[in-house]
């Protein structure tokens, strides 16, 4: 198999997306089966894999030989869904691929418990914020050199990357990558306050290196037939692990925000890496995705961060994914869950039932002139596909079948 990893500047994106059932907003759909996809349509997901470790270079050394009991099920599960542009968030980064590489040829191109083998021949990745050394004391803690210290928290510099997987072509010389962007640039930045002082947590000098991505944002156009569809994929850092000022909640917010803002024709002060200024026009048609860390009525976002998206009019949010095991599991792992507001069918996370509960956090939201087919959460309950493979991650796939 021969597979075209790309670099672009100093990012790092993989990205899944799938199409979403047509239900009316705020209600829920029934959980799809994981059935097959319908001629003419192209399924998009989102999936946060996990293949993540506290050392470079780790996860290419564990992956190398395709005896990785973790990443056979992370394979399994994408052979389950099948999807035709994939995003995987928590992928580490290495410069030589080698993991990535890996990954494609050991695991996916292997079926995985009577799975047959996927293919991908269009891959994007880069570099991402997490690991690099800010040079600052970013939370506080008298040491200077700490993963709580670098742009995004992690590490060593490609912790919790991102890849791109798609079966379409990917339009390289249109790819837009927001890594550098600083977040002071934002007008009306939600910029963290110190509760003590009510003056800005952040000294002018960290301000002046510090990147709104915590990861980054991508704009990856792909090529479906004769239009193109742009997936806009990031991975927000989690609105917790701070203080009163809630400087993650915060950047949470404001990760969001650029990618309304970039649908919506409000980014004019935005620049991507290249130094080209704007988003898209209010006529391109696009597909959001990636692990947001926002829940839309229970954990610990900043009020409205995933609102931001879900009321935005050009975005269509009028269907909600669901899955056959969610309520299922926030049932039996009981908890915190008992008390959420949100429907446990739209879950997508699965963490701590005593502190933080299964949440909705992981999206694929397409532009409201795309027709949504169908959409589901691969969250399957004992005895169905998958239902050994999930425990692979915390985090669940989420897809949606659009019309081409």
């Amino acid at each position: 198999m021969k597979s075209k990893i790309h670099h672009y500047g100093r990012l790092v994106v993989c990205l899944t997306l799938a199409c979403a059932s047509n239900a009316c907003l705020g209600q829920s759909v029934e959980p799809a089966g994981q059935e097959a996809k319908a001629d003419g349509h192209v399924r998009f997901a989102t999936f946060n894999i996990a293949l993540h470790d506290r050392t470079a270079g780790a996860v290419a050394k564990k992956l190398a030989g395709g005896k990785w009991s973790n990443a056979k099920q992370i394979a399994e599960l994408i052979q389950l869904i099948r999807p035709d542009v994939l995003l995987l968030n928590e992928f580490d980064y290495q410069e030589d691929n080698a993991g990535l590489e890996s990954f494609l040829k050991e695991y996916l191109a292997v079926g995985q418990n009577g799975n047959k083998p996927i293919n991908y021949p269009h891959v994007f990745t880069a570099t991402v914020n997490t690991g690099i050394p800010s040079g600052f004391d970013l939370n506080e803690d008298r040491r200077i050199g700490t993963a709580d210290d670098a742009l995004g928290y992690g590490r060593h510099p490609g912790q919790y990357g991102m890849v791109v997987l798609s079966k379409k072509k990917i339009n390289l010389e249109e790819t837009r990558t927001f890594q550098k962007f600083l977040w002071k640039d934002m007008p009306g930045a939600l910029l963290p306050i110190d509760g003590a002082s009510r003056q800005s947590y952040y000294r002018p000098e960290v301000l002046d290196i510090f990147p709104l991505s915590s990861k980054s944002h991508w704009d990856i156009p792909i090529q479906l037939e004769d239009r193109v569809v742009h997936l806009l994929a990031s991975h927000p850092t989690p609105p917790v692990f701070d203080g009163d000022e809630d400087r993650n909640g915060r950047r949470n917010h404001d990760e969001i925000r650029l990618w309304s803002d970039y649908v919506s024709g409000n980014a004019d002060y935005l620049y991507d890496d290249r130094g080209v200024r704007g988003g898209l026009s209010k006529t391109e048609a696009f597909v959001i995705a990636g692990d947001l860390n926002a829940d839309p009525l229970d954990g610990d976002s900043h009020p409205n961060a995933i609102d931001q998206l879900l009321k935005n009019p050009l975005v269509r949010a009028d269907f909600i994914p669901a899955s056959t095991g969610g309520a299922y599991w926030a049932n039996q792992q009981g908890g915190v869950n008992s008390k959420h507001l949100g429907n446990p069918l739209h879950d997508t996370g699965d963490f701590s039932d005593q502190r933080v509960g299964n949440m909705r956090i992981d999206y694929v939201l397409p532009s409201r002139d795309l027709e949504v087919a169908a959409s589901g959460v691969l969250w399957p309950k004992p005895g169905e596909p998958g239902a050994e493979a999930v425990i692979a991650s915390d985090h669940r796939m989420v897809w949606i079948d659009i019309q081409k």
